[in-house]
């Protein structure tokens, strides 16, 4: 991250919502295979998303399962995802739907009523993502309009984030088929650049493969950014996002 980018981030960090930590909170790392350790849901414990607020926030990191894919380019949406459970102080589990493991909790300081957020990471493939966030949609009743995809973005160099709502899926497999599934692109999206690749490197390679050794250093900076500016945009909208972190 450049300077200016780097005081971005830092104010940015002044002006989002306060994170709710609770000790003893024990999110699952990326590299973690979700069919490895995942804690599975008890009907016994208390529902946090029980009350009569409508609306639900479901928040997507896209990316691709298993520890073989956990440090590529194309996973910073797990990243990003991870650290806001970190935040919550929830663990990922498996949803009653078998295609996804999921936190559901709320946004800001604990014991006051902030947004009420599902945290997701499906269990398929980059390309087959659509129809697992789909069934966690209709099982939570949430629209397109309440829905937040984190994904790489080839067209925006790492370092930089842009926010936005709706649009194409520029040869994104993840977007594509979330478009397709909900036969609409009216979704967030939180977009972390990591820029083109090298000389004549194919794209698929790219995105498919780890962060530089330079880009790992700045990579812990970009993950909490990226997570500040989902919480700003549930909590904040849209506008305020955008004149904070799109950069």
């Amino acid at each position: 991250m450049n300077p200016f980018g780097r005081l971005r981030w830092f104010l940015g960090r002044l002006v989002s919502p306060v994170r709710a930590v609770v000790p003893g909170g024990n999110p699952s790392s990326a590299d973690v295979d979700p069919d490895d350790g995942q804690q599975e849901e008890s009907d016994d414990e208390e529902d946090p998303m029980a009350d009569d607020q409508p609306d639900v926030w479901l928040v997507v990191g896209l990316g691709n399962p298993g520890p073989s894919y956990a440090a590529h380019r194309h996973n910073i949406g797990y990243l990003v995802v991870d650290e806001l459970a970190r935040r919550m102080g929830s663990p990922f589990r498996a949803h009653k739907t078998g295609r996804a493991d999921v936190v559901e909790g709320r946004l800001g300081t604990p014991g006051t009523p902030g947004p009420r957020v599902v945290l997701a990471k499906s269990r398929s493939y980059m390309n087959e993502v659509g129809g697992p966030i789909k069934a966690l949609a209709t099982f939570y009743k949430v629209e397109p309009e309440q829905i937040v995809a984190i994904h790489d973005e080839l067209d925006i160099d790492f370092g930089m984030l842009r926010v936005k709502r709706g649009g194409g899926d520029n040869g994104h497999n993840g977007l594509k088929s979330m478009r397709s599934s909900f036969g609409s692109g009216e979704f967030f999206r939180v977009r972390s650049g990591i820029g083109r690749p090298p000389g004549r490197q194919d794209v698929a390679d790219f995105v498919l493969s780890n962060y530089s050794t330079t880009e790992r250093k700045e990579l812990p900076f970009e993950i909490d950014r990226a997570a500040d500016a989902v919480e700003s945009l549930i909590s904040d909208g849209l506008e305020k996002t955008q004149s904070r972190f799109n950069s």
